[in-house]
């Protein structure tokens, strides 16, 4: 198991807050006894305030795009927007337990960054950052890959991403690389892939 850091970003005071003043470090973890005691004792997403998140990180990655093992990666998501018809808590929960039992990738993807949730007004959004975009990676000893198998793991990782938030068949998440977004303005980028 990986250890694992829980983030907070606070939501902002209105007076022209730095993003950095506004995202806090929890704690690290690296057993499954202590994410209870700390799930257990944590505010339930349901209760945070508007603009408000959490994120959950591999140990080392900051939750920013600009973060060295960030900046070439992107992010799978998915909006709720009807924020009384669902159980966030529970949703939330079952993503986070996803990420750390490591159920979201196989073995040697090394791709799953974290998972985040974002608490909006009139919706809740999961996302799942990934290292990269799907690119060809080069390697020694058949290490690398292809575009193509780089775009076969993003799109097995979408799929268990969206069998972690319970989704029905007919709907979608997206993915869209941190670059596109900051080059939006938003973190709603052109999804590059959906499943």
């Amino acid at each position: 198991m990986n250890t694992w850091t829980l983030w907070f970003t606070k939501p902002p005071s209105g007076k022209g807050d730095n993003w950095n003043e506004l995202l806090k470090e929890v704690i690290s973890f690296d057993s499954v006894e202590e994410f209870w005691g700390i799930y257990n004792n944590i505010t339930p997403t349901s209760e945070l305030a508007l603009k408000s998140d959490y994120h959950l990180f591999k140990k080392g990655v900051r939750p920013e795009w600009e973060d060295s093992q960030n900046k070439h990666g992107g992010k799978w998501a998915f909006q709720f927007k009807d924020k009384k018809s669902i159980n966030i808590d529970a949703l939330w929960l079952h993503v986070m337990l996803a990420a750390i039992g490591e159920n979201l990738e196989d073995e040697d993807d090394n791709e799953v960054m974290g998972v985040v949730v974002n608490v909006r007004r009139g919706f809740y959004r999961i996302g799942l950052w990934t290292r990269t975009v799907g690119k060809a990676l080069p390697g020694d000893q058949g290490k690398g890959r292809t575009f193509e198998q780089g775009k076969e793991t993003l799109t097995k990782i979408g799929k268990r991403f969206k069998q972690a938030l319970q989704l029905k068949e007919s709907e979608s998440v997206e993915f869209s690389g941190h670059t596109d977004a900051a080059h939006a303005g938003s973190t709603r980028a052109k999804a590059k892939f959906v499943v």
